[in-house]
Parts: C-alpha cells; sequence; structure tokens
C-alpha cells in the first residue's frame, strides 16, 4: 500500500517551503504521526492551523517559532491551494523614468494584492514604483526559484535589490541583515492589509521624508532642513 499519495506529497512540500526552517522529511513524519497513514489529500485538507501549531511545538500552550502567517499560509497549501496564482494581481505597463522622483518598492504578500506575508515564506513580492502622485505595480515576482537557493533569504534579497524598500509582515534578523546587504529598506508592517494603504502612507512622507527615508531618497530631510536655515539666520 501507498504510505502518500502524489498529490500529498507534493501538498506537503509547499507546506514545508512555507515555514522557515522547517525540514520536509521530519514535517512529512510528523503529519503522519497525527493523520495516520496512507497521508492522503483528503486527509490533509482536515488539518487545522491549530493542529499545525501543536505539530511544530508538541504543546498546546507553546506558541511555535514559526509566525502565524507562513503557518497559515502552509496550512492553505496541505488545503491543496497550491500555488494558485488566479487572484494575484497583473503589473502596468511601466517605462523607466515614467513617474519621476519615485521610489521602488516590494511587498511580500501570500495572497491577492495584500502585504500579509513574512519575509522568508511569501510566495511572491508586488513591486511598485511609488512617486508622490501616482502609484504603478509594475512587477509580481514568485519567490519559488529563490527558494532552491542554498541561502534562501540571500537569494530573495538579490530577487528585490533593485528596489529602495521592501514591505513585510514579518523578518528576522539575520533575514534583515542580509536584505540591508542588498541594498534595500525593510519595513515591517505587522497587522496585515491591502498593500495600496501602505503605499498611501509612504507617499504621504514623500514631501517632507523623515531621516531613514531621505537617506534612501537621497535628499535631505525636512527636520535637518528647519535646523540649517535657522543656523543661517543665527
Amino acid at each position: 500500500m501507498t504510505t502518500i499519495t502524489k498529490g500529498a506529497a507534493l501538498r506537503i512540500a509547499l507546506a514545508a517551503r512555507a515555514m522557515e526552517g522547517i525540514d520536509p522529511r521530519g514535517f512529512t513524519l510528523k503529519l503522519a504521526e497525527k493523520i495516520g497513514l496512507p497521508i492522503t489529500e483528503d486527509k490533509l485538507a482536515a488539518v487545522t492551523v491549530a493542529e499545525i501549531k501543536v505539530l511544530l511545538t508538541g504543546e498546546e500552550t507553546v506558541e511555535p517559532d514559526q509566525d502565524m502567517a507562513s503557518i497559515k499560509l502552509a496550512v492553505r497549501y496541505l488545503w491543496g491551494e497550491n500555488g494558485d496564482d488566479s487572484d494575484v494581481p497583473k503589473p502596468e505597463p511601466y517605462v523607466e523614468g515614467e513617474i519621476p522622483d519615485s521610489l521602488r518598492v516590494a511587498v511580500a504578500s501570500n495572497s491577492g494584492e495584500n502585504l500579509d506575508g513574512h519575509f522568508g515564506s511569501a510566495p511572491r513580492f508586488l513591486i511598485y514604483q511609488v512617486g508622490k502622485d501616482a502609484t504603478r505595480l509594475v512587477d509580481v515576482r514568485p519567490t519559488l526559484i529563490a527558494d532552491e537557493a542554498e541561502d534562501k533569504n540571500v537569494a530573495r534579497s538579490e530577487l528585490i535589490n533593485d528596489c529602495q524598500i521592501v514591505y513585510v509582515q514579518s523578518i528576522g534578523g539575520p533575514a534583515a541583515a542580509k536584505v540591508v546587504r542588498a541594498g534595500v529598506h525593510p519595513v515591517k508592517i505587522p497587522k496585515a492589509g491591502p498593500a495600496r494603504e501602505a503605499l498611501v502612507s509612504l507617499q504621504a512622507v514623500l514631501d517632507a521624508p523623515p531621516p531613514w527615508l531621505a537617506r534612501i531618497m537621497g535628499v535631505e530631510a525636512r527636520s535637518l532642513a528647519r535646523f540649517a536655515e535657522e543656523a543661517e539666520e543665527s
């Protein structure tokens, strides 16, 4: 008797990949203990987020190291949502320089046009060109190829190294350091929501950028400019 169907094996591989640092073989063995053999698509479709949390920690009262966004994405894969991109927005045409004085911003996304992904597990980055008066989705970059690299966080960083900023729901310290080394500034937005809402907030400060953003834009921060004016007048 086959202990695991081909379809179930694919679902488990995708689920393990969604959670940072999870060994697919070990994850499969724990699932087998939980749901029994043979492992089938029907059994995986009944697995819950709570069950995966217990499976990862061994105790109901202990929180897993994995962030909830990654666990929820893994469960979606176990249910059979195997990377279907039907809900992913389509990029709009863009010619370099078409939006003057703009920034390129990556958004870690698990679903639709949402900012709801962990840097190390999101299945895609949405790439936006953001100016004072316009925001345009210019690319959608799947992370599957990057995750096949020896160091997937370095590969993910290289995937977005033409961006100045990356918005994520969460990111670990070592991964953040690799993003910074790639020349990209990571910004954590813990509450998931529409990507464009976060970008509207960014647009609102482009005229008077805080120091961290001024450095990225290569301009003087408004607060620093005010002190410089006062010094000249004194």
